[in-house]
């Protein structure tokens, strides 16, 4: 399955009055590793949009586990990896370290979508060559 990694940095303004990231922004972080996950596979979203016709790839559910808070001034590591990929849906895991600790995993699963002819939005099927990036 494939897989990323990028580098953060904690800002102030990540950061709760305790000096520890609020837990929302870890959300936004792994919502940006997605993102990420997919440019390193060659598809942006505006790639998606414009090229492919489709919405992107909305979540349907998520959780997370928190181990270790991350605070101000900290340099995190993101991995992300794609679970697993069906028709039209997937799973991908993101683990935030901080030095050598997990620090927090969150596992979401999202379902590739696009607008039907009425405007609504759709689950529709992986295309076949973004399916293979993403199995390999």
């Amino acid at each position: 399955m494939f897989k990323n990694e990028r580098q953060l940095h904690i800002e102030w303004g990540d950061c709760d009055p305790a000096d520890i990231v609020f837990y929302p922004r870890y959300f936004a972080f792994f919502d940006a590793s997605t993102g990420a996950l997919f440019e390193a596979m060659g598809y942006t979203l505006r790639y998606i949009r414009d090229e492919l016709k489709d919405v992107g790839f909305p979540m349907v559910d998520t959780r997370s586990q928190f181990f270790k808070p991350s605070k101000y001034g900290d340099q995190v590591t993101i991995k992300s990896e794609f679970t697993q990929v069906g028709r039209a849906s997937f799973g991908i895991r993101h683990q935030l370290f901080n030095g050598e600790d997990l620090a927090v995993e969150c596992l979401e699963k999202r379902v590739w979508a696009c607008h039907d002819a009425s405007g609504v939005l759709k689950a529709k099927a992986i295309p076949e060559a973004v399916k293979a990036r993403m199995l390999s």
